[in-house]
């Protein structure tokens, strides 16, 4: 049976910051930059779709 509601291809990650080991939920497609809310190094940068990661590390997909 064919679905008629696609699911939501954008996610919600759990990254952790290489710097300070701080884990935090971000976006993976923001539209702006996301920084670490403990340290403030930049977790990751706008790239028009996906957002690239810089200084963190993906602990977890959430859905």
């Amino acid at each position: 049976m064919k679905r008629l509601i696609d699911m939501p291809r954008s996610k919600f990650l759990k990254v952790m910051c290489k710097k300070c080991k701080h884990q935090q939920i971000v976006f993976n497609k923001p539209s702006t930059e996301v920084k670490c809310l403990n340290c403030g190094a930049t977790l990751l940068i706008p790239t028009g779709g996906k957002g690239e990661i810089v200084d963190a590390k993906v602990i977890k997909e959430l859905s």
